[in-house]
């Protein structure tokens, strides 16, 4: 997987993409990552990449000119031909860069990330350049640098061999990876299946006062799945109920949740 980046501040990812998974798969060759400094691709003294939008507002837009020419000096097919490339607009107007999005993703040869900044770029970088418009919360950053760390981190960890236990992120919050639902009982609790991840507990095995459940010790892996099923339902219910509505369930998570919102009223 190569991973193109395109900013105003390239010295911002010496620090992020250097640690953990990212730098261990960088030193495996799983992955490449170049950034390609925008000021490079100016022609005036100042190196200009802004300039103020027509009809007037607050603010400066990034010009059209460096973006086009860094993408194109990268050998990037047109948007039409693309196959298994992307040109990724980061924009708090774009779609939400959730985990579908990021297995998506994973599965190309390449990926170029534009950091934009001040109050937008040219509008016509998102309508013939980049191919999506990724915003990685409902909130504003300052520019996309962070956006793309993220998305480069969370791409990473999809790609195999990148992850010491490949299962880790069938596991892991968010995943819609997993087996199927069994007919007549839950999924098995080694996929997310679409929910937050169950709880964790680890030595020691008690703490402060705080026990950990006897469930997790009585080493029956029928009542531990259970146990994590249930755990992982109440606590999608609880902080993000909005993924329950796509998420694989069957009738007995289903009775499950009835009964917790049940208990609520």
């Amino acid at each position: 997987m190569k991973f193109e980046i395109l900013t105003i501040f390239p010295d911002f990812f010496r620090g992020p993409l250097d640690h953990g998974i990212v730098r261990r798969a960088r030193e495996a060759g799983l992955i490449d990552i170049g950034v390609h400094d925008l000021r490079a691709f100016t022609r005036d003294k100042h190196r200009t990449v802004d300039d103020r939008p027509f009809g007037g507002g607050e603010g400066m837009v990034f010009k059209p000119e460096p973006l086009f020419e860094c993408v194109e000096s990268l050998g990037v097919a047109p948007c039409e031909e693309r196959r298994r490339e992307s040109v990724i607009l980061l924009s708090a107007a774009g779609q939400r860069f959730r985990q579908d999005v990021a297995e998506q993703l994973a599965g190309l040869a390449r990926i170029v990330l534009i950091c934009g900044r001040y109050e937008g770029v040219d509008e016509r970088v998102a309508e013939h350049l980049a191919d999506r418009e990724l915003s990685v919360g409902d909130f504003v950053l300052s520019g996309g640098e962070r956006g793309a760390a993220i998305v480069v981190d969370v791409v990473t960890r999809l790609i195999p061999g990148a992850l010491g236990n490949e299962a880790s992120a069938q596991q892991e919050s968010f995943s819609s990876c997993g087996p199927a639902v069994p007919a007549g009982r839950p999924i098995a609790t080694c996929a997310s299946g679409g929910l937050l991840d169950y709880p964790h507990y680890t030595r020691p095995a008690e703490f402060r006062g705080w026990s950990v459940p006897e469930v997790l010790v009585n080493g029956n892996h029928e009542q531990i799945r259970r146990w994590r099923r249930r755990k992982a339902l109440e606590k999608t219910l609880r902080n993000r109920p909005d993924l329950l509505e796509q998420a694989g369930l069957s009738q007995e998570d289903r009775d499950w949740i009835a009964s917790l919102r049940g208990a609520k009223d």
